[in-house]
């Protein structure tokens, strides 16, 4: 699974003119799902986005974890993450998931941590999304569990 974690001071996704998910301070992360990954990709990415140290200590160095700051999560999927670029002017998505296993594992992915952080949000799978943030920083990481 590949998780493109954004520290933002606020974020908010809309379906159609609705706002779906929105939250202040914590991570928008964008989630794609490979076709090989397993049940142990979303426990280490959940686990990874929940620890991350991307936000400041009392001395301004990366040293606390969204659940440390009691921040928000966003989490919106976005299977274009799995595209191989490397070749050719238009992406291949043969690496990503099938929607059905996609779907399945953002919505773990999303129950998994809401079973250790107050506040997550989701975009909505399959749907056209308008995503809104600040990046606060800025500051974003790409973190691949490798699946």
């Amino acid at each position: 699974m590949i998780g493109l974690l954004q520290r933002v001071s606020e974020a908010r996704v809309e379906v159609d003119g609705e706002v779906v998910g929105r939250i202040g301070r914590g991570l928008l992360v964008l989630v794609a799902v490979h076709r090989d990954d397993t049940d142990k990709d979303i426990e280490r990415l959940a686990e990874r986005l929940l620890g991350y140290r991307v936000f400041p200590d009392d001395e301004g160095r990366m040293n606390r974890s969204v659940r440390d700051i009691g921040g928000g999560l966003l989490l919106v999927p976005q299977f274009t993450l799995t595209a191989d670029t490397r070749k050719g002017t238009r992406p291949s998505f043969t690496k990503g998931a099938a929607p059905e296993k996609a779907a399945e594992y953002f919505d773990r992915l999303a129950a998994a941590c809401r079973a250790a952080l107050d506040t997550v949000e989701t975009g909505r799978f399959g749907a056209h999304m308008q995503v809104s943030l600040t990046n606060d920083g800025p500051v974003t990481f790409w973190l691949d569990t490798g699946g």
